[in-house]
């Protein structure tokens, strides 16, 4: 074999190595998405249907927001967005608040009425580094004051159906929000917001239910619940589910 030949034939062989290189990054490359689940002001202090401590959170997100505690190449908010008289609401059936009735077929807690469209209630925490606009759209991409972009996914829309996933209601109808995931080629999504019990653990279970392959944690210590109970439960059903358990 001749000086050139020999040449030719490293340079192959290095071309092929950095070639294999490039393709095991490109497949092993993460994408990481936030999604940040009904931080609004009826579910805040003063609100409708106020969580406990959810002030508490608001510092914490706006941390995750910026990328301070960890990058985030997508950024997800989810509102809940009800038509005025939603079948959800105790109003809609002239009973008081938190009895249990029907709606769908199934069990559901009547709620006093909350985050309708267009409404001060339905607004992201006015401390929320989330910029968002009015309309009827219900999902649309706002730049806040950093820059930052953030996909917002609206829910709960249909009066027929409660809709505590960011990801599909009661009925079982999808919001499109994991289609919007897999377009962005999403591998991780961190889970965090109001409520625990209800929207945050719901919106967990559903992502990793409709895309095993999907790593997903979620950030206790940038969410809070109603019934301490009731978070225990939903933290061991996202555990046996394989979610990870994020404590801070």
């Amino acid at each position: 074999m001749n000086k050139k030949t020999l040449l030719s034939l490293l340079s192959t062989l290095l071309f092929a190595s950095l070639s294999l290189n490039t393709l095991a990054s490109a497949e092993t490359k993460k994408i990481r998405a936030l999604l940040i689940v009904d931080v609004q002001k009826d579910f805040c202090e003063g609100g409708a249907l106020a969580v406990p401590g959810a002030e508490d959170i608001i510092s914490t997100i706006n941390t995750l927001i910026e990328g301070k505690m960890r990058h985030y190449d997508v950024i997800i908010a989810s509102q809940d967005w009800h038509p005025p008289h939603h079948g959800s609401f105790a109003s809609s059936h002239h009973v008081d608040p938190f009895v249990v009735g029907t709606l769908g077929g199934r069990p559901q807690t009547m709620w006093p009425d909350h985050c309708m469209q267009n409404s001060k209630g339905a607004e992201f925490h006015a401390g929320l580094h989330i910029n968002e606009k009015t309309g009827s759209k219900l999902s649309y991409t706002t730049t806040n004051s950093k820059g930052v972009r953030i996909h917002v996914q609206r829910k709960g829309s249909n009066p027929e159906y409660d809709s505590y996933s960011a990801f599909k209601d009661d009925g079982g109808k999808e919001t499109g929000l994991m289609k919007y995931l897999m377009a962005q080629g999403v591998t991780d999504l961190d889970v965090c917001g109001l409520a625990t019990d209800y929207c945050v653990g719901a919106s967990a279970l559903d992502a990793k239910t409709m895309n095993p392959t999907l790593t997903v944690r979620f950030l206790e210590y940038a969410s809070r619940g109603i019934s301490l109970e009731a978070i225990a439960k939903k933290i061991e059903e996202m555990q046996e589910k394989g979610i990870l358990i994020v404590k801070e």
